[in-house]
């Protein structure tokens, strides 16, 4: 069984019952990772299985400290013995550790999952930040947007995102990038 199937069907027996919408969501980031297997070589799997586990720690079996990409990295970790790459992307993904600042929990996180693959964690942000709360693929300004609107402006999310913008932008512009150039590429080479 892949990675990526292996964490499809964990995800769904966290989120699909207790938390419909975000289950939405994880399902779109998902077909999102999918569309970037020709920048992802080997990785094209577990960047996959990191799209459909990288908000599990909102699924109310293991929400602990209240901060889901710390809670479901420690969940795959202590719980699921998983692959340590898939637990930092996780843990990292979407400038987590900006938000973990804010939470006061940035030592914790960096300490126990350190940042991941830097390709990986852009095309991770890339998928999670053009996909809508009901997985509809989307651009990542309204996005962006989507997210200050539904958390409100006194927010920790809401200032979270505020801070991370620049970041979470280029990482969507470069993943972009790089999937442009392997299309144009194949573009090329089958031409």
């Amino acid at each position: 069984m892949s990675q990526a199937h292996w964490a499809a069907e964990l995800a769904r027996k966290l989120l699909e019952v207790p938390l419909p919408r975000r289950w939405a969501h994880v399902q779109g980031v998902a077909a999102q990772a999918r569309s970037l297997a020709p920048i992802l070589g080997d990785d094209a799997d577990l960047l996959e299985a990191a799209a459909w586990l990288h908000d599990i720690g909102y699924s109310p079996e293991i929400a602990d400290k209240g901060f889901h990409p710390l809670d479901g990295a420690r969940y795959l970790r202590d719980v699921e013995h998983a692959d340590s790459r898939l637990c930092r992307l996780v843990a990292n993904h979407s400038c987590a550790l900006l938000e973990a600042g804010e939470r006061g929990l940035a030592d914790v996180l960096a300490s126990e999952f350190p940042s991941p693959d830097p390709k990986l964690n852009d095309a991770l942000a890339y998928c999670d930040m053009t996909t809508t709360p009901t997985g509809d693929v989307v651009s990542v300004h309204d996005r962006l947007s989507e997210i200050v609107g539904r958390y409100g402006s006194n927010n920790v999310v809401t200032q979270f995102i505020c801070r991370a913008e620049p970041e979470l932008v280029s990482s969507v512009v470069r993943t972009g990038q790089r999937l442009s150039l392997a299309q144009r590429k194949a573009l090329d080479d089958h031409g």
